[in-house]
C-alpha cells in the first residue's frame, strides 16, 4: 500500500465528515446538556432505531421526507426499510403506537444522528445530530409557549447568548385565502409574491380583487418586532378562521413574554418555506449575532392522519452544528501526564480536580518531553502538577 492509497481512504462522500477532537466531545456535552434541561421539565428520553420499515417511517408526519430517505432491503423480512432522515417522525410513531395508552400531555425528548440523501446550499451536511423534544396530545397556547421557552432554555444552557425568536403562522395564508375565496391558481402566484415580499406582485396575482390584495398586503407588512407586528395583524379584517389563528398567536406571545420579558421576539405571519408540515404557531430561533438557524419548531399533527391514528403536537429540533458555532467555547480540560509507575488509583484525586490524567506508556520517557508530545498541559513531577 502506498501513502497515496492511504490518503484516499480518508476521503468521505460529499456531505459526510469525521468529527474530531475536541469538537466531538464538545457536541456530546452540548447534547447531554440539552437532554438534561428537557428532563428537568419532565421530558422523558426515547431512543428509536436507526432503520425501520419505510411505511411507518414515511407515513403520516414523515410523508414529505420520502425524497430524502436512503432505502435498503431487509434481508430477514424482505421488506423495504428506510434510514431515518428525521427523528421527529419516529417520536410521533412511538407516541401513537407504543405509548398510545400513556396519559396526555406526553412529553418526550430525543437525540441522535440522522442522514439524508442530499444537503442544501445552506446546510450541505447529509449526516448531522438532531436533538429535540415533543409535547403530544394537547392543542393549547400554553403548550405552544412551552415549546418556545424550552428551546430557549436549552440553548442558553449550552452557552448561546443573545437569542431572538421569529414566530410564524405557516397556515395563515391558505386559511385567509380560503375565507376570501381566492382561486387555487391565484394562490400559487400569491405565495410567490409573498415569498419575494413584493406588494405589486400581490395585487397582480389577485387580478383586481382589491379587498383581498389589501388584506394580504397588510399581512406582509405585519412583520418585525412582535409588539408592533402583532398590533398590525390584529387590526386586519381577517376571515373568522384566520382571525382565530391570529388570536392564538397573541395568546402565545403573551405567555412567552410573561415568562421571559427580555426575550427578543419577531413575527413574520406569511413565512412558509421550511414549515410546510406545520399546522399552527411555529418558530425559528437565531442568535442576534448570526444568521444561521439554531432551532426550529411548532405545531403539527403527529402520527398517521390517513388511518385516524394521529394527535395534536408541538415540538422543536436543535441544529447542533449551528448551535455549537454560536455558543461560547468552553475551556479545555487540563491534561496531566503521569508516569507509567503511577498507581492507577492515584488518578482519581487529580480527576476530581478537573484534570484528564494521561499515562505515559513508555517507562523510559522523560516526563516533560513526553507530556508535551502527548499534548498535555501539565506533568506530574515529584507529586506536583507542573505546568508546561
Amino acid at each position: 500500500m502506498t501513502a497515496n492509497d492511504n490518503d484516499h481512504r480518508g476521503l468521505l462522500p460529499a456531505g459526510l465528515a469525521d468529527l474530531l477532537p475536541p469538537d466531538a466531545a464538545r457536541e456530546a456535552r452540548a447534547i447531554d446538556t440539552a437532554i438534561e434541561r428537557f428532563a428537568a421539565f419532565g421530558y422523558e428520553r426515547v431512543k428509536p432505531p436507526l432503520v425501520e420499515f419505510e411505511e411507518s417511517l414515511l407515513g403520516g408526519t414523515g410523508t414529505g421526507l420520502a425524497a430524502q430517505t436512503f432505502r435498503l432491503m431487509d434481508p430477514v423480512s424482505q421488506r423495504m426499510m428506510g434510514v431515518r432522515p428525521d427523528m421527529t417522525v419516529q417520536v410521533a410513531r412511538i407516541a401513537v403506537t407504543r405509548l398510545k395508552h400513556e396519559p396526555r400531555p406526553l412529553r418526550l425528548s430525543y437525540g441522535g444522528n440522522v442522514i439524508r440523501v442530499r444537503g442544501n446550499p445552506l446546510k450541505p451536511e447529509r449526516q448531522f445530530a438532531q436533538v429535540g423534544a415533543e409535547l403530544l396530545g394537547v392543542d393549547t397556547a400554553e403548550a405552544d409557549a412551552e415549546a418556545v421557552l424550552l428551546t430557549v432554555d436549552a440553548l442558553r444552557a449550552i452557552g448561546v447568548a443573545g437569542l431572538t425568536v421569529d414566530l410564524n403562522l405557516p397556515t395563515l395564508v391558505a386559511t385567509v385565502a380560503a375565507g376570501l375565496k381566492v382561486p387555487a391558481a391565484a394562490l400559487a402566484k400569491l405565495r410567490r409574491a409573498l415569498d419575494r415580499k413584493d406588494e405589486a406582485a400581490i395585487a397582480k396575482a389577485l387580478a383586481g380583487d382589491k379587498k383581498a390584495a389589501d388584506v394580504f398586503t397588510g399581512l406582509l407588512r405585519a412583520a418585525g418586532p412582535v409588539d408592533s407586528a402583532l398590533a398590525q395583524l390584529t387590526r386586519l379584517k381577517l376571515p373568522a378562521a384566520g382571525a382565530a389563528e391570529a388570536t392564538r398567536l397573541a395568546e402565545v406571545v403573551k405567555l412567552v413574554q410573561d415568562a421571559d420579558p427580555d426575550l427578543a421576539l419577531t413575527l413574520d405571519p406569511v413565512e412558509y418555506r421550511g414549515l410546510e408540515y406545520q399546522t399552527g404557531v411555529s418558530f425559528t430561533v437565531f442568535a442576534q449575532q448570526g444568521r444561521e438557524e439554531l432551532a426550529r419548531g411548532g405545531r403539527y399533527a403527529a402520527g398517521y392522519p390517513e388511518d385516524g391514528s394521529s394527535e395534536p403536537a408541538t415540538g422543536f429540533t436543535l441544529y447542533m452544528s449551528a448551535v455549537l458555532a454560536a455558543s461560547a467555547t468552553p475551556p479545555d480540560r487540563p491534561r496531566l501526564c503521569v508516569s507509567l509507575a503511577t498507581p492507577w488509583a492515584d488518578a482519581a484525586p487529580w480527576q476530581e480536580k478537573g484534570y484528564a490524567v494521561v499515562r505515559a506508556l513508555d517507562p523510559k520517557a522523560e516526563m516533560r518531553s513526553e507530556a508535551k508530545r502527548l499534548r498535555c498541559s501539565h506533568a506530574l513531577i515529584d507529586g506536583e502538577a507542573v505546568p508546561l
